[in-house]
């Protein structure tokens, strides 16, 4: 009889930028808070309350019309409606015992285990507000409320029946917050790319490391290709062997590195030299002594 509520680029020294995405925080995609998400489906499991004791009056009706007693609309209406409004008010206590005792804060067993003792209380919340909702309005309209069930003990009638909405209360309100706490947890922010600060004059130029190809020793510099160019950078082999080898680039000659994921052929010589093919199509080639570098790392 009890209803529920249901259970910018501009040349070649500038970092291509992307602006910050907005598909995801407290706003989402739609300019919609977590606040307005959590009223919207707190507000579906209303609606679905309602669908719910809307059917539970009419079967209400033809069940005491089965067994000789008519019933009027009105009344069953009021049974059922306060009901569900005894289990809006109950949302807010279980709302935040959910939020507290679940996984992974409690296991899995404690969880079910102290839900399972909750519902005693929670029952008798629900049955008290429920008879004082119906106190009330039959005192207002005229009549007298007398608590009662059609078998047995009217308190362990409804606590029966509480069992069950409870158990389907508690389950929709943790998928009601963790679709909530996903919508408001902020979008995983993509890591800067690594860059190379490379002088020229006056200009620094801030070249993302996965855009360079390879590097070749110049005397007192090396030369970087990167976008077709070469840039000169005051540096020694090992200084920029150091500098970029943890982010995958090889040295295939005393004075060459390269990037192993630009790399799209090797050709390996009678010699042990090789010829290193890069994705731009430019051919290197490498030292028999640094063969093996380009399959390890």
């Amino acid at each position: 009889m009890a209803g529920d509520p249901g259970g910018t680029s501009s040349g070649a020294d500038v970092t291509d930028d992307q602006g910050t995405g907005t598909s995801g925080g407290t706003a989402g995609t739609g300019g919609m808070t977590a606040r307005t998400l959590t009223a919207l489906l707190l507000g579906a499991m209303l609606l679905f309350g309602i669908v719910r004791i809307t059917a539970n009056v009419y079967s209400y009706i033809a069940d005491r019309h089965g067994t000789g007693v008519e019933v009027a609309a009105s009344t069953a209406w009021m049974l059922e409606g306060t009901a569900l409004a005894a289990w809006v008010i109950m949302l807010v206590p279980c709302w935040f015992t959910v939020r507290t005792i679940r996984p992974p804060r409690f296991g899995l067993p404690a969880t079910v285990l102290i839900h399972a003792l909750l519902v005693i209380p929670v029952s008798l919340g629900h049955i008290a507000l429920m008879v004082a909702f119906r106190t009330a309005a039959w005192w207002l309209t005229g009549g007298s409320y007398h608590f009662g069930s059609p078998e047995g003990d009217p308190v362990l009638y409804e606590f029966r029946k509480d069992v069950s909405t409870y158990a389907e209360l508690i389950f929709i309100l943790f998928l009601v917050q963790w679709l909530v706490a996903r919508y408001a947890a902020p979008p995983a922010e993509k890591p800067a790319p690594a860059t190379l600060a490379v002088g020229d004059g006056s200009i620094t130029h801030h070249l993302p490391i996965a855009e360079i190809e390879h590097v070749a020793a110049a005397g007192n510099y090396v030369e970087i290709a990167w976008r077709g160019q070469r840039l000169l950078h005051r540096a020694t082999m090992t200084g920029i062997e150091e500098e970029l080898m943890s982010a995958g680039f090889a040295r295939i000659h005393r004075s060459r590195l390269v990037r192993r994921d630009a790399v799209r052929r090797v050709v390996t010589h009678k010699s042990g030299d090789f010829d290193v093919e890069m994705e731009s199509g430019e051919t290197l080639r490498g030292s028999r002594r640094f063969r093996g570098n380009l399959e390890t790392g």
